[in-house]
């Protein structure tokens, strides 16, 4: 690769600063570009059976789910993917597809516990 002698060049980098290539110094992963990481929580119904729990790990080699964790005292399903690649809707249809009915989404983040009501003033 030819260098352009108006861009500047760090000797540490393999690739000149601007080129907007990869440099394995600011990217240790397998992605060439910044990606968008989402996660999304389900709770399933009914029995997971071995055939269901291998097509879910299958689902680990869509070109853009990073994660899938399953927790089965809780019966839940927590996928890790990218968003400029997927939507919720066509991880949900993933899922499905691979044989778990899902229940409901659920929220990440626990909703904040209840106020307790103010007391009565004193007259």
């Amino acid at each position: 690769m030819a260098v352009n002698p108006a861009m500047p060049v760090n000797p540490a980098r393999t690739v000149p600063v601007g080129s907007g290539l990869p440099n394995s110094a600011t990217h240790s992963t397998c992605y060439h570009v910044i990606m968008t990481t989402v996660e999304v929580l389900y709770r399933y119904a009914g029995l997971l059976t071995e055939q269901v729990a291998l097509a879910l790990a299958r689902t680990r080699d869509v070109y853009g789910i990073r994660r899938v964790a399953l927790d089965r005292e809780a019966c839940t399903l927590r996928v890790e993917f990218d968003a400029t690649r997927l939507n919720t809707a066509m991880v949900m249809r993933l899922v499905t597809l691979a044989g778990l009915r899902i229940a409901e989404e659920l929220p990440l983040i626990a909703p904040p516990p209840p106020q307790p009501a103010p007391a009565p003033a004193a007259s």
